[in-house]
């Protein structure tokens, strides 16, 4: 007696074995597939923008990092003094342009600055552009 291997898969399942409900029949229809590859598909992208967003945080704090460190010349250059505007740094050379953030607007300076007393503070608004607001970049 010769065995033959099925090539195919039994449709037979028992009452146990079967899914029943709006699962089952997810499971035997192409949506559970579609669904899947929408799933992905928003994750993509909504990682994309997470991405994008801390890029811009990232950017944003060079941009302090720099504007900082070109007020730290001017205040040794001008002992006890601060710059009344940016345009002060780029009239006297210390800066190319007006800083501004991953937003496109200017930096805020704070002279004395709430931390240091004898120091200064940059920092921009955040994406949503509010004075001192929730999610500015310091």
């Amino acid at each position: 007696m010769i065995f033959r291997r099925r090539t195919t898969e039994s449709n037979v399942y028992l009452p146990w074995e079967r899914k029943r409900g709006l699962v089952g029949r997810l499971a035997r229809t192409r949506l559970r597939q579609v669904l899947l590859v929408a799933l992905v598909i928003v994750s993509v992208f909504s990682l994309r923008r997470r991405e994008e967003h801390l890029a811009s945080i990232r950017a944003t704090r060079a941009s302090i990092i720099s504007a900082y460190r070109q007020l730290t010349a001017f205040r040794s250059d001008h002992p006890g003094e601060c710059p009344k505007q940016w345009n002060d740094l780029v009239a006297q050379g210390y800066a190319r342009r007006a800083p501004t953030d991953a937003w496109g607007r200017p930096l805020r300076m704070v002279c004395p600055g709430r931390r240091d007393e004898h120091g200064v503070d940059v920092l921009s608004d955040g994406p949503d552009g509010l004075p001192y607001g929730l999610d500015r970049v310091e």
